[in-house]
């Protein structure tokens, strides 16, 4: 058995995927499972690092 993988694409997906988050057509619950403001960035790497955190969403208010 093989495995074989590459880098992947996924820059190009950003912009449609976010936008469908945003709107909420589609539910990120799965991958995004901390939210946070920008200006609390260092927070949200730090519960990703400490595996409290799956993957953090950091926003910013305009």
């Amino acid at each position: 058995m093989h495995l074989h993988g590459g880098p992947a694409p996924v820059r190009c997906y950003l912009p449609e995927l976010i936008d469908l988050i945003w709107h909420r057509k589609i539910n990120s619950g799965k991958v995004f499972d901390l939210t946070l403001p920008l200006e609390q960035v260092a927070e949200g790497y730090q519960a990703m690092d400490e595996q409290h955190a799956i993957k953090a969403l950091r926003f910013h208010e305009a």
